[in-house]
């Protein structure tokens, strides 16, 4: 196998490894942090009877399903806390959005294939403004470890 070296005796600068932007620090405690708020509000929800999911992991323990709270949350913030990073003030209002419309379709779709139960009295109209909230929440808190490093 060969290697490649770099010159000694070179003027180009040796290339550096670019770094996974999304195992940035401040990604991944933003990521801790809709995690553990996105579990609080579940086990709340739950508790309440306005909702249950009928399919998931260990059911005999847990009454939420920690696998969209541990591992599809923590993913789905990380992109769009990646994606609101690259765009102007309109941009992320817009993604803020657009990812708080998408949430209620998505929701549907997780009934319709038995991983969602509401109660009569829920509205999907709350999904959307909870979503909104929660992004919102989370960005700020983002852009707070951002400005504080």
């Amino acid at each position: 196998m060969n290697t490649v070296k770099h010159l000694n005796d070179s003027s180009l600068q040796p290339l550096r490894k670019k770094q996974f932007i999304l195992w940035n620090k401040h990604y991944l405690a933003s990521a801790v942090l809709a995690s553990l708020f996105g579990s609080y509000l579940d086990l709340y929800f739950v508790g309440k009877g306005l909702y249950h999911f009928p399919q998931r992991p260990l059911p005999e323990i847990f009454s939420i399903n920690i696998a969209f709270t541990l591992a599809g949350l923590p993913i789905l913030i990380m992109v769009v806390l990646h994606c609101l990073s690259q765009v102007n003030k309109w941009g992320k209002a817009g993604i803020i959005l657009l990812v708080s419309l998408l949430m209620p379709i998505l929701e549907k779709l997780a009934e319709e294939l038995g991983w969602f139960v509401h109660a009569e009295e829920w509205k999907h109209g709350y999904t959307f403004v909870g979503y909104f909230v929660f992004l919102t929440i989370i960005y700020s808190c983002f852009r707070w470890m951002e400005k504080h490093k």
